[in-house]
């Protein structure tokens, strides 16, 4: 029997611990919730890893492979370029699957109360910038601000670049230590995955409304969920297709973040695990460093696609008829709105409501979103991540760096 566990991969103990924890959260609801601090713990010691195995990787990765500075430019326009198809894509998939299904008619939504909405913060450019220039390294890092880590980061690496000698050896020998260590640590924190999955889906289960939100919210989330699903079948599939990405090796090696991201509703706890994982598929290491972390700022396909189904969403739930030049233009506002506040705490209902009011919508049917949030969450965090792992590997095709 002993042996028969052991030969388990983290993946089957993570499904076995999905249901496990949703068993729970069913039968001891108290006990469930009080599990909540075990899927914290967890999460809170894969955030620890994520500044210093970004800031070694991206360092290594640019400094490390001499100074063509040209080479990190062509990187990141055509990251940009290739995350904006992209998400402009899971825009209008989630239009058009919003308007078909029309989950919010006849819907009579009434808000929870005021004090369980999140702070609308407009969002402007000045809004961008705040989340994009660090004004401290050790700030961003202490608040996972990943954006800003990856913009400090990459100016340190080109620093280092000019500099000649042995102070760039050290810098880099303890960059790639660095680097060679927060792998392993993650592979040993990794471990104890099962354990905080089981207890992050007791605790949602047997919170008041569990599962019951579903029943008064449910339509849209599974418009939420079909559209994620064609989005994956009819965008991230061709892309596959089209980049030539060995789709089998990929599903496997994303597999297991990608239920780690699902189950506990957190990019953050599954982004060590998945850029370990594109690494040993044969993405080099200094693309997955500067793709993956990018992505979670301006790639994020799952909670851009529930940016247009929940905007469209609340104009129907409200009685509001829009025009196609309507929906268009709050396309346009999505997609300006939507790029570079991954910082921002509960960042896509900040959106979603900061939008919804500057379009003079109202708002009760947004909030009225949150009692299902975390439904929609999993889902989108799961597409979020599968998105940016699909990318490392399309633009090191790109780049022709694929396998080498």
């Amino acid at each position: 029997m002993w042996t028969f566990l052991r030969k388990r991969s983290l993946t089957q103990w993570i499904v076995v611990a999905m249901f496990a924890g949703i068993a729970i959260g069913m039968a001891f609801p108290d006990f469930g919730v009080a599990l909540l601090p075990v899927s914290t713990s967890f999460i809170r010691i894969i955030k620890s890893i994520i500044v210093p195995l970004i800031f070694a990787t991206l360092v290594v990765g640019i400094a490390g492979h001499g100074e063509d500075m040209k080479r990190v430019g062509r990187l990141a326009l055509k990251s940009i370029v290739y995350f904006e198809i992209v998400t402009t894509l899971a825009l209008f998939i989630g239009l058009i699957a919003v308007n078909l299904m029309k989950p919010g008619e006849g819907a009579s939504l009434s808000a929870p109360p005021s004090g369980s909405a999140p702070a609308v913060q407009a969002i402007t450019f000045a809004t961008v910038l705040e989340h994009t220039i660090p004004q401290s390294f050790f700030e961003a890092a202490s608040t996972n601000q990943m954006l800003q880590v990856v913009v400090w980061t990459v100016l340190f690496a080109i620093g280092l670049t000019q500099v000649r000698g042995r102070a760039k050896e050290t810098m880099l020998a303890f960059s790639e230590s660095l680097a060679d260590v927060m792998f392993k640590f993650t592979a040993i924190v990794m471990k104890f995955a099962p354990i905080a999955v089981a207890a992050a889906l007791a605790a949602t289960v047997g919170k008041p409304g569990g599962l019951k939100n579903l029943q008064t919210l449910g339509m849209v989330v599974i418009t939420l969920y079909v559209a994620l699903v064609v989005f994956m079948v009819l965008v991230l599939y061709p892309v596959a297709r089209l980049a030539r990405v060995p789709v089998g090796a990929f599903v496997a090696a994303v597999r297991e973040p990608a239920l780690i991201a699902f189950s506990t509703a957190s990019s953050e706890a599954a982004l060590p695990k998945a850029m370990e994982r594109m690494e040993a598929i044969g993405v080099p290491r200094h693309i997955v460093a500067f793709v993956m972390p990018t992505g979670y700022s301006f790639n994020l396909d799952g909670s851009t696609l529930y940016l247009s189904v929940g905007l469209i969403f609340v104009a129907q739930a409200s009685g509001i008829s829009l025009s196609l030049g309507q929906q268009l233009l709050m396309m346009l506002t999505l997609m300006l709105t939507s790029k570079g506040v991954a910082g921002v705490p509960r960042a896509s209902l900040v959106i979603l409501i900061g939008t919804v009011a500057s379009f003079n919508l109202p708002t009760e049917a947004a909030v009225a979103l949150i009692g299902v949030d975390v439904l929609m969450d999993m889902a989108r965090t799961t597409v979020n991540l599968i998105g940016n792992c699909l990318a490392t590997v399309v633009l090191a095709r790109w780049e022709g760096e694929y396998g080498t």
